[in-house]
């Protein structure tokens, strides 16, 4: 992801290894990518990309990502099919999950998924105390609480402690019996002894402990939507900044009707595109004659009289992604 996935480990045909502090993992071209946390298997056979995202972990959402859905400009359009697919409930609930071993529990705009080693060891001695294994193909209220029990993902959670060793935090929580033989904290506070624990003392020690076990319910389904989507919209931005029009505004009087043309053209490199596709926002002023991904070009022509004007919507798929860049060329008639 843009802002990274820390701590997963990672095996491809050539190496394994784990993912770095900015979430980068090293491969060769045309290789597969199996995906762990801890033991915890996340995917497996992910065709390898600069950019994987969650989506991209599950065959049927991958092969969904390659159907665009059609703006009301009648282009087509990635976003659309991602915000849909945002509704799939084993890629929420795995999203859930990641969000919840971040060691900071709420992520700020810009910042990763952060999985420390301490708390890899932890989910590791909790994945092996499970009965069921974590699925998380299962519906989400199942994925939440599986009946009366709690489920096997808030079971791990619950045994991680997202504390530096030896913070009072880790400790478990005073008993019921251990505060019913406590005594009472004298109202006098000359008469209290600093090295006694009190009854209020426990009490207020094992609110603070629980306090702070964590749950699925710290990283909800609105959580998980806001933080692909926000994600997915980062990678968008920064394939559209890598292309431009060689254009931006121009200007013809109306007597010049021969045909023009707009090219696509990209940031240290020639364009290799796998569609595109162009309108006019006023076919009345200014028309597309053709367009050519394998040229990265479109054609147009004047119509219009003079005072008139149009964009000219330039909607392109390069050849290494499914996502799609739209780019805008002003056409004015003197």
């Amino acid at each position: 992801m843009p802002a990274g996935i820390s701590g997963l480990s990672y095996s491809t045909a050539s190496r394994s290894d784990t993912t770095d502090s900015e979430g980068r993992y090293r491969y060769f071209p045309g290789e597969t990518l199996t995906l762990k946390v801890g033991n915890l298997e996340l995917a497996e056979g992910v065709p390898v990309q600069p950019v994987v995202t969650p989506l991209e972990f599950f065959p049927d959402l991958r092969t969904a990502l390659q159907i665009p859905g059609t703006t009301a400009e009648g282009l087509q359009s990635h976003r659309i099919t991602e915000q849909q697919l945002l509704l799939d409930v084993p890629l929420i609930n795995l999203t859930r999950f990641l969000l919840a071993l971040n060691w900071k529990l709420n992520i700020s705009s810009g910042e990763g998924i952060e999985i420390r080693e301490r708390v890899i060891t932890q989910l590791n001695v909790a994945l092996a105390e499970l009965d069921e294994p974590i699925d998380f193909h299962v519906p989400q209220d199942e994925f939440e609480s599986a009946g009366n029990d709690t489920s096997p993902a808030n079971q791990v959670l619950s045994r991680i402690c997202f504390f530096p060793e030896g913070n009072e935090l880790c400790e478990a929580p005073p008993t019921d019996e251990e505060i019913a033989a406590a005594p009472e904290r004298p109202e006098d506070t000359d008469e209290r002894d600093e090295d006694v624990e009190y009854r209020v003392d426990l009490e207020n020690k094992r609110d603070r402990i629980m306090n702070a076990v964590r749950s699925l319910d710290d990283a909800d389904v609105d959580d998980a939507r806001n933080y692909l989507t926000r994600e997915l919209d980062t990678i968008t931005t920064r394939l559209a900044n890598r292309y431009y029009l060689d254009d931006d505004v121009v200007e013809f009087p109306a007597t010049d009707t021969a045909i023009k043309t707009v090219k696509v053209k990209k940031i240290g490199g020639k364009p290799e595109l796998a569609d595109i596709e162009s309108v006019s926002t006023r076919s009345q002023d200014v028309v597309v004659h053709s367009f050519g991904w394998q040229s990265a070009s479109v054609d147009y022509f004047v119509a219009g009289e003079s005072g008139g004007e149009s964009e000219l919507l330039v909607n392109f798929r390069p050849d290494d992604t499914y996502r799609w860049v739209k780019k805008q060329l002003r056409v004015i008639i003197e």
